[in-house]
């Protein structure tokens, strides 16, 4: 897929720092390409399946040019892993579970849809859904 999605912390309907070393642990193994003045790292499967990571900002980690079962259950571990939730722009928002939408922003919790996923494969059928 060729959009940005971001993955973001949020407490009390603010955003919240992420554990960026906790982020490079998970996503450092399936690095392929790294770009520190970036902040970037091109993440690869053993399928071969790609996605660019962009660590913006304290609070946002952009996954862009994402695709592929290997990709989506990375990402899975990666919110798990951060307690944190995807933000798909003009899609879901994917939460863990049930709990976690009183910590979103009322904007993505009243004006899109919220939609729990804990796996790889429940997280690609919610974008794909929306």
């Amino acid at each position: 897929m060729s959009f940005d999605i971001f993955v973001c912390r949020f407490e009390n309907g603010e955003p919240a720092t992420l554990d960026m070393s906790a982020a490079h642990e998970v996503l450092g193994p399936h690095a392929v390409v790294r770009d520190p003045e970036a902040d970037f790292l091109l993440v690869s499967t053993a399928e071969g399946e790609e996605a660019g990571v962009y660590f913006d900002n304290p609070t946002n980690i952009t996954f862009n040019r994402f695709g592929g079962d290997g990709i989506m259950d990375l990402l899975a571990v990666l919110l798990r892993r951060l307690d944190a939730v995807l933000v798909v722009p003009g899609g879901p928002t994917v939460i863990r579970r049930n709990e976690d939408r009183e910590l979103l922003p009322a904007s993505l919790r009243d004006e899109w849809p919220v939609v729990v996923a804990r796996t790889g494969a429940e997280i690609d059928r919610a974008i794909r859904a929306s």
